[in-house]
């Protein structure tokens, strides 16, 4: 796990107690995230998802391979991920809009959520 004002990168599962602390640091019911699908990691937190992108491209990840979302715990598995962010408009990647459109892409970053941040449990 690294370090950020704000902003941690995982790869490996967050713990509830950090969850709740970024969850709590910006908006209190949802915390940004921008997951590397390539190198399967996240960066959770921060008030912008580019912040959280800006962290990972200066970690070793490239910009073709990062993707934004918010996640809201408590919602359950079908209803914690939304898969929308200013940095997800990309023309050029079939991505015209701000929110994910590839299915296959959702799942990976589904998977990956799951995997690292959590499946929508309620906080503690």
């Amino acid at each position: 796990m690294s370090d950020a004002p704000g902003i941690i990168i995982l790869d490996t599962r967050v713990s509830p107690e950090e969850l709740a602390r970024l969850v709590r640091r910006f908006f209190e019911d949802m915390v940004k995230y921008v997951v590397d699908v390539r190198q399967q990691r996240v960066a959770l937190g921060g008030e912008l998802h580019a912040d959280a992108e800006q962290v990972l491209l200066d970690s070793g990840s490239q910009q073709v391979d990062l993707w934004g979302a918010n996640y809201y715990p408590g919602l359950g598995r079908e209803g914690c991920i939304e898969y929308t962010a200013l940095i997800n408009i990309r023309p050029s990647q079939d991505n015209p809009g701000m929110e994910v459109a590839d299915q296959g892409l959702r799942e990976t970053i589904r998977r990956i959520t799951f995997e690292l941040v959590g499946e929508g449990e309620n906080l503690r």
